[in-house]
């Protein structure tokens, strides 16, 4: 058993930093820390923090919320933190206490 923490990351399709999509660019910043567990969920649809709905509709993803889940000790999110304070990306973003392992 370990103790760390689960980063979920809030985001949309189509966002992009530095002209990367959020969705690839986040996990390599990730590896980059020491974070090697990443999972890129797809949602349905979402109120974002302005209150606008977003969603994945049959035509268009772009609107598609996402989410980013990280979990890992806590100096690795610490690391992540240092870089994405020198990016300034602009994610919204949660940060749980967790116990985590394998059985």
């Amino acid at each position: 058993m370990k103790t760390g923490s689960q980063l979920t990351f809030y985001t949309l399709r189509s966002r992009r930093h530095n002209g990367e999509y959020i969705s690839n660019w986040l996990p390599k910043l990730a590896q980059q820390a020491g974070i090697h567990g990443v999972t890129v969920a797809d949602a349905t649809k979402g109120i974002g923090h302005d209150g606008a709905w977003h969603s994945a509709s049959f035509f268009e993803l772009t609107d598609q919320p996402i989410e980013i889940i990280m979990i890992a000790e806590n100096a690795s999110c610490d690391k992540l933190f240092v870089l994405l304070e020198a990016e300034k990306p602009n994610l919204f973003y949660t940060k749980t206490a967790i116990e985590y392992g394998t059985i």
